[in-house]
């Protein structure tokens, strides 16, 4: 018997407008897709734009009439970031759904951005956090609902403060976790901020469980000339339906809450099978290294630093 894989009811989302990073492949592609599928007109900002050439017209081959439009946006570069900004807050027009979804995990090696940012933490939090920074008055206008991926990774560990570009020392992992952990606090924290000051803004989390994505693939360009063993091993439980969700499902969770008219702020969803590593999507219990709110005032403290942004300000 075929295996039944979870699904989700997307509400109609016509005269929307979506924005979501890393779209244009695997997990991202497919939230893309389903929300031009329902409706939305949606922005797929790509450091690659063959890919997201192609990207784009995969979603057109099942919704031929998707509004979509590529841009040009580098995480790793605060530059590319700004320039983004200023383009969407020059068009004037309201973004309703902001989806932080592009990350990168793992690099063999030490690497960083264009800024000196220890890569992981410069492209999955800090680049992210400079996005939303620079969206702000579009975010505000829209009364938006900002979802930012995570990763089951952030269940455990910390934020070293005296090691956060990892310069004494990297481990690829422990790097990774990190950037999770601050990015989930920072997006916990843009919620709080946002009903204290009564920006309309709804922030939450989403994680995808563990799931065949493109993070574990072979990536030249991190370092990494073959897939890693745990990928292989990822792919192979998730095609036999055994704890892992697929490509498709682990997007659900970020979908949920994204467009859910039941979704909350300042919470987190992710797959609702065993050990949350694939299954339906639901709302989760915050992760412990995500629950100190003095740790989510230090993250953004020090984020406007290093970003140059002033959420403040905009």
């Amino acid at each position: 018997m075929p295996r039944k894989h979870p699904d989700l009811t997307i509400p109609d989302l016509t005269g929307r407008r979506a924005v979501v990073t890393g779209a244009s492949d695997g997990m991202g592609l497919g939230i893309a897709a389903r929300l031009a599928a329902a409706g939305a007109e949606v922005l797929m900002p790509v450091r690659n734009r063959a890919k997201g050439e192609a990207a784009v017209a995969r979603i057109r081959q099942t919704t031929p009439g998707a509004d979509l439009t590529l841009h040009d946006l580098d995480l790793a570069s605060l530059d590319s970031v700004a320039a983004l900004g200023a383009t969407l807050r020059d068009q004037g027009r309201p973004v309703h759904l902001l989806i932080n979804n592009a990350g990168v995990m793992t690099p063999p090696e030490r690497q960083t951005t264009a800024d000196g940012f220890e890569l992981q933490l410069g492209s999955n939090h800090l680049g992210h956090v400079a996005l939303v920074a620079h969206l702000l008055p579009l975010l505000r206008a829209g009364r938006a609902r900002v979802t930012s991926q995570i990763s089951v990774a952030a269940r455990s560990g910390r934020i070293d403060w005296d090691d956060l570009n990892s310069e004494r020392g990297y481990h690829a992992m422990r790097a990774y976790t990190q950037s999770k952990i601050a990015f989930g606090l920072f997006g916990l924290e843009l919620h709080r901020r946002s009903r204290a000051g009564g920006w309309g803004i709804t922030s939450n989390l989403s994680h995808p469980g563990i799931a065949p994505t493109n993070l574990l693939a072979a990536r030249p360009e991190l370092g990494r000339t073959q897939e890693t063993p745990g990928r292989r091993v990822i792919r192979t439980l998730s095609r036999r339906g055994i704890l892992l969700g697929t490509v498709d499902t682990a997007g659900l969770p970020a979908l949920m809450a994204a467009t859910d008219p039941d979704a909350r702020g300042g919470v987190l969803y992710g797959p609702a099978g065993p050990g949350h590593f694939g299954g339906p999507p639901a709302e989760q219990s915050l992760y412990p290294p995500l629950r100190s709110t003095p740790e989510a005032e230090r993250v953004w403290r020090v984020s406007e630093e290093l970003t140059r942004t002033a959420f403040a300000a905009a």
